[in-house]
């Protein structure tokens, strides 16, 4: 029997329609002799010998027993609240009783209210969210935000200067005037938020138009800025006694001050992809032991350029994404590593992968020492790939595998033309101020790493003697272009290899960025790890590279991996762990 032809298209994404189509239940093929599977949203007649009552909707087949109490809202975008932020607001959910007039309704049968059921919330907003998110007006779906006019004045003193903040604030300042623009300030009326074309945002916007009198202790001195705010909350939690009043503020003194006062405050959660940092996709996947046995019997193999392909078909291709890695490891049988290449409909494509850990496959005289760091290699050199991500602690090998696989693609293949590197200027410790010379002289302190790396990769040749590792070390700092982020805007790198060194600290506006100067042919790498962030204000979940790697999974063209295991030297593997 002739293998079938290996596909010729490109990989495509799985569309949410086919993860729910591959979740429902299925009818029978027996032809009536055995028992029919309802479906999803078919109802049951139950008989107790007078008229027949409808049962509720049972949940589908697989579904998790929390969506059997309450049914799940569809899975938002970054941008949309998250119900386990405190402090955002999110829709409510009725678990009520049923009426008396219908049949006792069982704990599956609850679902979600409607939107806009029961009070909205008051959202006071302090500065510093506005000037960290200046959309931050518009993430409050249903709910009502009030501004005191201590921020607005705040707002104005920010405003000037070419920083990030300042451009925040100038922002916000035109969202203001586009909103207060032929509309009532009417304290009691508001500004409707969705007037400027934020269909999300169905509450309203309130300034305060008038002087509160409020008495807050004696301790807190009356002119603070932060005490004002705190003294508006107060009072309108005092005065509005039928909604819920909530200060949200990136100030934590600022949030400890308020709880101290009886008063309900919350950070602001919107600016997170994920709520935890476990929750990152790894781009590996462990396959199960028993994956042939459930897979093989549809299984299709062929094999083109040196690699096999699998098509498979089975419970595993709905959690698979385009270039996710999967491996199968079991003693006494050859190991499975593979990448996910296609995936249509019900059906998935495995390509097996070029073994970096063997010498004759050295990258600029690298090999692999892990499993994930082959898997890394296979990304770097693939041409196809235009975007990688790789995330992991100290010592993994993160920058100098992709300097290796860079200075291979445009010295050895002339893939690309130059390899181009930037990172953030954040300091550790103390800055040292400003630097003398040229804008590589002034990146030169930042860059110690890569003069780490090349120094490791230039003593790779030892029969070229002192004079050919120097003309080598030349040769290579030729092809090699140290940039500032500063000067990023505007740009297009065309036929480029660009790292992103300690990409952690790139706010995911810096982060699109850099993204978006690639023109064709330029591969970007993004190197980072989560765990040290050194800029303020970010954290894990908000991170640009968390953004970065959140947005890109799935995409044909781009592929994660998380470094597991450090190969630097086995007293940074142990500081790693116990420090």
């Amino acid at each position: 029997m002739p293998l079938p032809k290996p596909p010729a298209t490109k990989a495509a994404m799985l569309s949410p329609a086919d993860f729910e189509a591959q979740a429902a239940p299925r009818a029978s093929r027996s032809g009536g002799k055995g028992r029919a599977e309802p479906s999803a949203g078919a109802s049951l007649e139950l008989y107790d010998g007078g008229a027949p009552v409808s049962a509720p909707k049972l949940p589908a087949r697989g579904a998790s027993k929390a969506a059997a109490v309450v049914a799940a809202p569809p899975a938002a975008p970054a941008t949309a609240l998250r119900s386990r932020s405190p402090g955002m607001p999110t829709k409510q959910v009725s678990l009520a009783a049923a009426p008396a007039a219908q049949p006792q309704a069982s704990p599956r049968s609850r679902v979600r209210s409607p939107r806009g059921t029961g009070p909205a919330k008051l959202f006071v907003l302090d500065t510093n969210v506005l000037m960290h998110d200046p959309m931050s007006l518009f993430r409050f779906e249903e709910h009502d935000v009030f501004l005191p006019m201590i921020t607005l004045e705040e707002l104005d003193g920010h405003k000037k200067g070419m920083s990030e903040v300042a451009r925040n604030a100038r922002q916000v300042s035109r969202e203001l005037d586009a909103l207060a623009t032929a509309g009532s300030l009417d304290p009691k009326e508001g500004i409707s938020l969705a007037k400027t074309g934020h269909k999300d945002a169905g509450g309203k916007l309130y300034f305060q138009t008038m002087l509160l009198d409020v008495q807050l202790p004696a301790g807190l001195p009356q002119g603070k800025a932060d005490n004002q705010i705190l003294g508006v909350v107060k009072s309108l939690r005092e005065t509005k006694t039928d909604r819920e009043v909530v200060l949200v503020s990136k100030d934590i003194n600022m949030r400890v001050k308020a709880r101290a006062l009886g008063l309900a405050a919350e950070d602001y959660f919107n600016d997170k992809v994920l709520e935890d940092g476990d929750l990152l996709y790894t781009g590996v996947l462990a396959l199960p032991s028993d994956f042939w046995e459930q897979h093989g019997k549809t299984m299709e193999s062929w094999q083109q350029g040196g690699q096999t392909f699998y098509r498979i078909a089975g419970p595993m291709v709905p959690v698979l994404m385009v270039n996710q890695f999967v491996y199968l490891e079991q003693p006494g049988a050859a190991p499975l590593y593979a990448r996910v290449t296609e995936i249509t409909g019900k059906t998935a494509v495995l390509k097996t992968l070029k073994d970096f850990t063997h010498a004759k496959n050295a990258v600029w005289g690298v090999c692999a020492r892990n499993r994930e760091q082959n898997f890394a290699l296979n990304l770097l050199m693939d041409p196809e790939c235009d975007f990688v991500s790789l995330t992991g602690t100290a010592g993994t090998g993160k920058t100098l595998m992709t300097l290796a696989a860079g200075l291979s693609q445009v010295l050895d293949d002339r893939r690309y033309t130059e390899i181009i590197v930037t990172r953030v200027t954040v300091p550790v410790g103390e800055d040292i101020g400003f630097l003398p010379g040229t804008e590589e002289e002034k990146m030169g302190p930042w860059m110690g790493a890569l003069d780490d790396n090349l120094e490791v990769l230039a003593k790779g040749d030892g029969s070229a003697g002192e004079w050919g590792r120097a003309a080598t070390q030349d040769l290579v700092r030729s092809k090699i272009k140290i940039k500032s982020l500063n000067f990023m805007r505007g740009r297009t790198f065309l036929n480029k290899f660009v790292l992103i060194d300690e990409a952690q600290n790139l706010t995911p506006k810096q982060m699109k960025t850099l993204i978006t100067r690639a023109g064709p042919g330029t591969k970007i790498v993004c190197l980072g790890n989560l765990a040290q962030i050194d800029t303020p204000y970010l954290t894990e979940g908000s991170s640009g590279l968390t953004y970065a790697v959140d947005r890109f999974k799935g995409w044909p063209h781009s592929g994660h991996v998380m470094l597991a295991r450090g190969e630097r030297s086995r007293l940074a593997d142990f500081a790693s762990e116990v420090l």
